[in-house]
């Protein structure tokens, strides 16, 4: 992308914050704490009008590849009592000129829970558009956005559009990378989020967060096995409500292994694979050497072609 990156304008947006800020950045008209100023506070008024600035960057980046990310009237608020009983801040001010746009389709309709599901969604996707970016992969970025526009003309589902972009992104890189292209894509967009600051296993904590952000419902997971001859350490986790869907014999696995490599940076996984089971899925994680990479960004499915 032109410009400053989706991370350099996080960082900078982390840069402003300060934990003991009075101010901080809401949508006006929904009341709304838009990523990526999201759970941040700002010394001063001055400093929270340059973080919403950065944050309409921000989204405005995002909308390049996602024509569907919401719209804020972004303005800033002063909390004046930090005692943490009071259930309410003052009533919001808007000191920052609000823009005259339409209202996005749904926005206001969308739960808490969809919410974090979309926004993930989209900081999966603009990880993925900048690495294909700034790894020369033009056509197969352009591939993905031909696919996503399409979808967008059918998919009457703003939160479903989001899935589809990944799921459509997936198939893409799948067809047109091979295995090792695909694991380097993955650990470099991995490398453009935020580093991890839980004390979990690195499968633990991916699945964990995938579930705080309504990727998927429950899971279980089996302890990691080892070969007899010290090969490829394997786990096997059961996971029901995976908000992707299977196609052509193969399911997505892409915002999952992203993940996955954010939490194990230094031995990224080297394959996976699904099963169909009653009530959601059966992955089988290799997360140690394997001789072969395989299903990094859609998992053959066992018993299908």
């Amino acid at each position: 992308m032109v410009g400053p990156t989706l991370i350099d304008v996080r960082e900078r947006i982390e840069g402003l914050a300060t934990e003991d800020g009075q101010y901080y950045v809401v949508c006006g008209r929904t009341g709304d704490r838009p990523v990526p100023a999201a759970g941040h506070r700002f010394p001063d008024r001055a400093t929270a009008r340059a973080a919403a600035r950065a944050t309409e960057q921000y989204r405005s980046a995002l909308r390049r590849y996602d024509p569907q990310v919401p719209y804020h009237d972004l303005i800033v608020c002063e909390e004046t009592v930090r005692d943490p009983t009071v259930a309410h801040p003052r009533k919001p001010e808007a000191d920052t000129p609000q823009r005259r746009i339409p209202d996005p389709v749904a926005t206001d309709e969308t739960t808490a829970d969809r919410r974090d599901l979309v926004e993930f969604c989209h900081r999966v996707a603009g990880a993925v558009f900048e690495t294909l970016s700034e790894a020369g992969y033009d056509g197969v970025e352009t591939a993905v956005m031909d696919a996503y526009f399409e979808l967008a003309e059918t998919v009457g589902d703003t939160d479903r559009l989001c899935l589809c972009l990944l799921e459509s992104m997936a198939s893409e890189l799948d067809d047109r990378l091979s295995p090792g292209s695909q694991a380097e894509l993955l650990a470099d967009a991995a490398a453009r989020l935020d580093s991890p600051t839980d004390d979990d296993s690195p499968l633990d904590a991916t699945l964990a967060a995938l579930e705080q952000r309504g990727v998927i419902e429950s899971y279980t997971r089996s302890p990691y096995s080892v070969g007899l001859d010290g090969g490829a350490g394997a786990v096997v986790a059961e996971i029901s409500g995976y908000a992707l869907s299977a196609r052509d014999g193969r399911l997505p696995v892409l915002p999952l292994l992203l993940e996955l490599c954010r939490h194990r940076t230094e031995r990224p996984p080297r394959s996976v694979r699904a099963a169909a089971i009653d009530g959601g899925w059966q992955f089988t994680f290799v997360l140690a050497d394997a001789r072969d990479q395989n299903g990094l960004v859609r998992a053959p499915i066992d018993g299908e072609a």
